[in-house]
């Protein structure tokens, strides 16, 4: 009332003595944390980091506490305080009390010449008050300590999750609980092998000031390469285990711009795994984050792409060897010794078969596990196969043998059919090069600038 008959010119003079005054009569100051940084984005980093330190804080003290889920469909609840409760904080010798508030305002949408429609929503913050000789305490220690408290707590809480941007995901990313029971320690590879690759990760992990000492952004990338079934899908899933974090499962044919590829990365998180599967292509990637490409055929890659500073370490995911044979053995027959484990050996030495094809073998098809039984049928699935690549390799030879006794007629007309096969092949090629070629190369400046 005082402001609407005052002059305006009067205002800036009594506001100084108004404050004093005010400041006289009540000594604490309070700070408000609201829900929304504002009405168009979504709940504020101080807010979820203040709710989650009190709720964690306060848990077995506070009268009155509300539960909910820290993501959908997780089996993990997050507690914070309920709507106009209070509870009182101390750090360093000084008092602080916190209380939640809740409010009900009206939002307006449409056009404000047009009729609008009304809905009513439900506003929160967190109120904190101390008395005005601790500001400079609260202002530099409590409250970083305050946030940085409940950064770790929502962080011990988080569920991880898998993201896919598939066909139908124009809004982004779609997730779903990250449950994959795979680790390094059920991994079949060889140790040493394994050993350098936790290393790395472990390096990784820890060494965000390094990367900051050295002037390099913080990423790491990883190209694992062989061929299907050898375990690439198994390694992510160990290396998002090992170090808890999401994944990030990048499907490029789903992306039809440049624009939208930025946004996709624009809205993925740190500490998180980004997946870029069978790439034949050329590409990069961005910072502070895993990224991991994989490939059946590393040899069609263009070298700029796989070079060191893009993809770090390059990681072959070979057939079973002996060294991995015995981690699925003791996965999933439960011994490390056997009397079959020396034919077994040099079998493997002489065939290929993947580590899928391992796993499957030695599952047991009934609820009796009779460990002799199953590795004398591994043992068998192997001579079989060694059987059938000598045949091969018979055949193979033969076939070339029969070749070179062709007329040179006969060469001839081959040769002018296999050149108008490949000029085919090689238009087809460059038809689905001319196609991607803009969207990698965003790719690449996606990666490459960051």
């Amino acid at each position: 009332m005082v402001q609407q008959y005052l002059p305006f010119s009067l205002h800036d003079l009594l506001a100084p003595i108004t404050r004093r005054f005010l400041a006289f009569v009540n000594p604490y100051v309070t700070v408000t944390i609201d829900e929304h940084a504002s009405e168009y984005f979504g709940r504020s980093e101080a807010y979820l980091s203040a709710e989650a330190y009190l709720g964690e804080k306060f848990r077995g003290r506070a009268s009155r506490l509300r539960a909910e889920p820290v993501d959908f469909g997780s089996d993990r609840v997050s507690l914070a305080l309920d709507d106009h409760e209070e509870v009182a904080d101390h750090f360093h010798g000084a008092k602080v009390w916190w209380r939640k508030s809740s409010k009900t305002v009206q939002r307006r949408f449409g056009n404000p010449w047009s009729h609008r429609s009304v809905i009513d929503e439900e506003r929160r913050a967190y109120r904190l008050t101390f008395h005005r000789r601790h500001r400079g305490l609260v202002e530099t220690a409590y409250l970083p300590h305050v946030l940085a408290e409940g950064r770790a707590v929502a962080e011990r809480k988080r569920q991880r999750s898998l993201f896919t941007n598939g066909a139908g995901s124009e809004d982004g990313w779609t997730h779903v609980k990250l449950d994959h029971p795979s680790t390094f320690a059920t991994l079949a590879m060889d140790p040493e092998k394994k050993r350098q690759i936790i290393e790395d990760l472990e390096m990784f992990r820890d060494g965000k000031e390094y990367y900051a000492s050295v002037g390099k952004a913080w990423k790491r990338g990883y190209l694992l390469y062989g061929s299907p079934g050898t375990g690439k899908s198994t390694m992510i899933a160990a290396m998002a285990n090992f170090l808890d974090y999401d994944v990030y499962d990048l499907e490029l044919t789903a992306v039809k711009s440049n624009t939208e590829l930025r946004r996709l990365f624009i809205e993925t998180t740190g500490r998180s795994i980004i997946v870029i599967e069978d790439i034949d292509c050329s590409v990069d990637l961005t910072s502070e984050r895993i990224i991991v490409f994989t490939t059946n055929h590393k040899e069609k890659l263009d070298p700029a792409l796989i070079r060191r500073g893009r993809m770090d370490m390059h990681i072959e995911m070979s057939y079973c060897s002996f060294e991995g044979l015995k981690v699925l053995a003791k996965n999933y027959l439960g011994v490390t010794n056997h009397e079959l484990f020396g034919k077994i050996r040099r079998l493997l030495e002489e065939v290929d078969i993947s580590p899928a094809d391992a796993a499957e073998n030695l599952m047991t098809r009934s609820k009796k596990k009779d460990v002799d039984t199953i590795l004398e049928n591994l043992a068998k699935v192997l001579e079989q196969a060694k059987e059938t690549a000598l045949a091969k390799a018979s055949l193979a030879k033969d076939k070339k043998d029969n070749d070179q006794e062709e007329s040179d007629d006969d060469d001839s007309i081959d040769n002018e059919g296999d050149e108008v096969s490949h000029f085919n092949e090689s238009e087809e090629m460059e038809d689905d090069y001319k196609k991607n070629k803009s969207l990698f190369r965003g790719l690449a400046k996606v990666f490459t600038c960051n």
